[in-house]
């Protein structure tokens, strides 16, 4: 009898061992497992955010869950500039952010954002597997220490106003709200219209309210921020085709190691593939989409605009030398 209570006490106490070696192994585990933070300025219903999520997914996968990304959509970390500070300091690890806006920093990395510069998606997905865009990612990183995972696919900007812009003439003083950046002023300016720089979530209420006649976007965003419900008609200008940017901090490359790093940027990569594939397919479909909404969808000849533009580009003020341009040109597409 004393033997078996001996047995029995011992059996329950390497039971209890057990127990405790079980929760400090998922203890240890979950510690073990690195969270990194996401943060962008866009919706949760949009592409961009869904390839946050997937990159989250496809890192984890490729980490035996060691890592967790975390997305912080809609500005919750912050606006574009707050992010991209933040980026800097190593309190976010990965941003989406504007072409425009890594040009402050290294201004030839802007090209892709200025009107007419890229001349179709075909010829920007080439542009994105480029000698000169890595050669132009290096530079910026270089400067920054920020590492660029890869380009998403924003879309074709056109312009939305309350009559038609069929020729460069349509668009004298037609005041129109644009980023406060020089590469979507350029296109207003040079054919005799008033750029508006305004907050992005101030530009409905205006529209709404005649506080601007017009605004400039992808299709996407159009139908997104229901600017058609404001405007009558939108003009196929196709003048600037916008990237995103995925950025990665450099505090986050080097805690990641190399092997990691890698896997990291893979991963990115593929979910903004997957983002950009979307956005495609939306912008063939949604010129009806408007129409049947009851909005005028203007074709228009894009030449004469070109025409207007393009003694611009080769210009010396611009913020690259003449050989980025040439080599920029020469890409297929």
């Amino acid at each position: 009898m004393f033997t078996r209570k001996i047995i029995r006490g011992t059996l329950m106490g390497l039971t209890a061992l057990a127990a405790l070696a079980s929760v400090v192994g998922t203890a240890q585990n979950a510690t073990a497992q690195e969270t990194l933070k996401f943060g962008h300025v866009y919706e949760v219903d949009t592409p961009y955010h869904r390839a946050a999520l997937k990159a989250s997914e496809l890192f984890a996968e490729r980490t035996d869950g060691r890592y967790k990304i975390e997305v912080f959509p809609a500005s919750q970390l912050g606006k574009e500039a707050a992010i991209n500070e933040a980026l800097t300091l190593g309190t976010i690890d990965i941003i989406y952010t504007g072409v425009a806006y890594l040009g402050q920093s290294y201004p030839p990395i802007s090209i892709s954002d200025y009107p007419f510069a890229v001349r179709g998606y075909e010829h920007w997905l080439n542009y994105t597997k480029s000698d000169l865009f890595a050669e132009l990612s290096q530079e910026y990183t270089n400067v920054t220490g920020n590492a660029i995972a890869g380009l998403v696919y924003y879309g074709a900007r056109h312009v939305t106003s309350n009559k038609p812009i069929l020729k460069p003439a349509d668009m004298k003083g037609l005041k129109i709200r644009t980023p406060n950046a020089p590469a979507y002023q350029m296109f207003p300016k040079e054919t005799g219209a008033n750029p508006t720089p305004m907050a992005f979530s101030e530009v409905y209420l205006a529209l709404q309210q005649g506080v601007v006649d017009a605004q400039e976007n992808p299709l996407p965003t159009i139908k997104f921020k229901k600017f058609y419900e404001v405007q009558s008609n939108i003009n196929l200008t196709g003048h600037i085709l916008n990237s995103l940017i995925m950025l990665v901090s450099p505090n986050t490359m080097d805690k990641l190691g190399e092997e990691d790093a890698k896997l990291l940027i893979k991963s990115l990569q593929d979910a903004g593939t997957e983002a950009s594939n979307e956005i495609v397919q939306n912008e063939k479909e949604l010129a009806d989409w408007f129409r049947e909404q009851g909005v005028t969808v203007n074709e228009v000849d894009r030449g004469p605009f070109i025409d207007v533009i393009a003694p611009r580009l080769k210009s010396s003020d611009m913020p690259w030398d003449p050989e980025i341009f040439e080599r920029l040109q020469a890409i297929e597409g």
